[in-house]
């Protein structure tokens, strides 16, 4: 089978990203109720029961909404830092001791024959981190809420066969939304989220000879359009001489609709 995935649901109002390989699998984040997570599983002919864990991105609402009652049900360990721990505790109820776990950032545990790799990212939570997945030299990277991609975070996430990258806003259509002055300073804050031209900036510094999938994630509902996502990033990567439809393909994701399983 190799490493597959599937971007459960990607967006503002709530992200899931499952990855798998022959052996184990993982979900990352679970910012739907647990009822909205379950058919989504459905829907990628997966059960959440056979996951090996649940991994925390970081505190905020549209990525662990649903992560207490999924864990409590299915009696899954929950994997996070200890500073998000301590942030979302709070609002994820109780967790039993033993389905607790931590993952610092900057390191590599394993599940089985899957290893995965934490690194930090620039948003405004407690300590947020993103994850590499790694299985018989495969690579997969899920890189969003971040408000710039540093040299250190391109350096971890470098020629990956697929990446799931935020391509959160289009500038002008933020600039010029209704989102109150002080909301969209922090969206193009280092600590906010990344645009569609400076996700495409970061992706073309990254893109190696293996990465044949970019799946553009976490779309702002009022601040963005898939079409305009795909078209920019398209345009800016092709002004950096990669040909998109040859050497890798864009994909969409959706809040509530899974990408198709894919196989690296």
């Amino acid at each position: 089978m190799g490493l597959h995935f599937s971007v459960l649901a990607s967006g503002s109002t709530g992200n899931a990203f499952y990855v798998g390989t022959d052996k184990h699998s993982l979900l990352v984040d679970a910012g739907l109720s647990g009822k909205q997570l379950e058919l989504l599983f459905k829907e990628i002919n997966k059960e959440i029961k056979h996951l090996s864990g649940i991994l925390v991105t970081h505190e905020h609402s549209d990525h662990i909404k649903g992560l207490g009652v999924l864990a409590r049900k299915y009696k899954l360990p929950i994997y996070a830092n200890e500073k998000t721990w301590k942030a979302m505790e709070h609002n994820i109820g109780e967790i039993p001791t033993e389905q607790k776990f931590i993952f610092q950032m900057g390191t590599v545990k394993t599940f089985g024959n899957m290893d995965v790799e934490s690194f930090g990212v620039s948003h405004d939570a407690a300590e947020p981190m993103f994850y590499v997945f790694h299985h018989e030299g495969k690579k997969v990277v899920v890189i969003t809420d971040t408000g710039y991609v540093s040299d250190r975070m391109k350096g971890t996430i470098e020629n990956a066969d697929a990446y799931v990258f935020e391509s959160n806003h289009d500038v002008s259509m933020l600039q010029m939304g209704h989102y109150p002055w002080s909301i969209k300073r922090r969206i193009l804050s280092d600590v906010g989220h990344v645009s569609n031209e400076d996700a495409a900036l970061a992706m073309s510094d990254v893109i190696g000879d293996r990465t044949k999938r970019i799946y553009l994630a976490h779309l702002s509902k009022d601040n963005n359009l898939k079409e305009l996502a795909r078209m920019s990033v398209k345009q800016t990567l092709e002004s950096k001489g990669y040909v998109v439809g040859e050497q890798f393909d864009l994909y969409d994701t959706d809040p509530k609709v899974p990408t198709k399983l894919a196989y690296v």
